[in-house]
């Protein structure tokens, strides 16, 4: 009876875990490029039961075997295996800025922070006080040159990632001049988005404001080849990856399961009571 309080206990502590998780993704829904955390759990071992009245033991070579029939099997808990982030595609939304960015298909945009360089599948990005292109919270976005300074109004980038400036200026410098319909007379490259990817992404580690940053068992980040790259379309941002009708119903299972585990837990814990009563009441 012991084991299976330990048994209703692990099952309880493994939906906390999820519903953390499911909690953390409903709270999320509206964050550009976030991604969902996935709880997945593994039980221990289970035990074979034999019918106690036909025991017994014979001894061979190797050492003895139990000779009572098999009558079913034991589960002895469950623990969490792993809480890894599902980096699944999120709808694409327009959105009136071009300092916004979005990527379809995988890898990861650069920022550069005091901790060092981070990821991030967020690309609301903003114009900074000193002219460079950076996340919300203040950190450099970084091209495969360096930070990048831009002027409003004066820059595009491509499907590729390529940072296009206009050539011509008026007397004000962020007065775009020659620019209809989107064509520009004359156009200067200026850098090139840094993207990276990882061999196993669903291992990276989350920083908070949608950063990331790479682990052991993600790999090192490495710079996105031409032809390998995601598709970048500036004026436009990346939703979360986030269904929160999936994530409601996850949230109902969550509590009727933890619920289940409780009434097992109470249920040990009155036939324990009761067998005590019992043995106390024959001596």
């Amino acid at each position: 009876m012991v084991r299976g309080w330990y048994t209703g206990a692990s099952g309880m502590r493994a939906q906390q875990w999820r519903l953390e998780a499911v909690a953390n993704n409903l709270a999320n829904v509206n964050t550009d490029g976030y991604k969902k955390d996935v709880a997945a759990f593994k039980s221990f071992p289970e035990l074979l039961i034999r019918r106690q009245d036909d025991d017994g033991v014979y001894l061979h070579p190797f050492g003895s075997a139990d000779m009572a029939p098999i009558v079913g099997k034991m589960g002895t808990g469950v623990e969490l295996n792993e809480l890894f982030t599902n980096f699944d595609q999120g709808a694409l939304k327009e959105s009136a800025s071009d300092f916004d960015f979005a990527l379809d298909g995988k890898g990861f945009f650069t920022v550069s922070t005091p901790w060092g360089e981070r990821y991030t599948r967020n690309g609301g990005f903003m114009l900074g006080k000193e002219g460079y292109l950076e996340t919300k919270e203040g950190y450099p976005v970084l091209g495969e040159n360096g930070p990048i300074m831009v002027k409003a109004n004066n820059f595009q980038v491509d499907k590729d990632g390529r940072i296009w400036i206009n050539a011509a200026y008026s007397d004000d410098p962020f007065e775009l001049v020659g620019r209809e319909n989107n064509q520009w007379e004359d156009t200067v490259l200026l850098d090139t988005l840094k993207l990276v990817e990882f061999d196993i992404d669903r291992y990276l580690e989350k920083q908070g404001s949608s950063l990331y940053r790479e682990s052991y068992t993600s790999g090192p980040a490495m710079i996105m080849q031409a032809g390998n790259r995601p598709k970048v379309l500036q004026g436009f941002t990346e939703a979360a990856n986030v269904d929160p009708v999936v994530e409601m119903v996850q949230m109902i299972e969550v509590n009727r399961a933890y619920e289940a585990n409780q009434k097992i837990i109470q249920t040990q814990e009155a036939a324990l009571g009761t067998l005590i009563n019992q043995v106390a009441k024959v001596q």
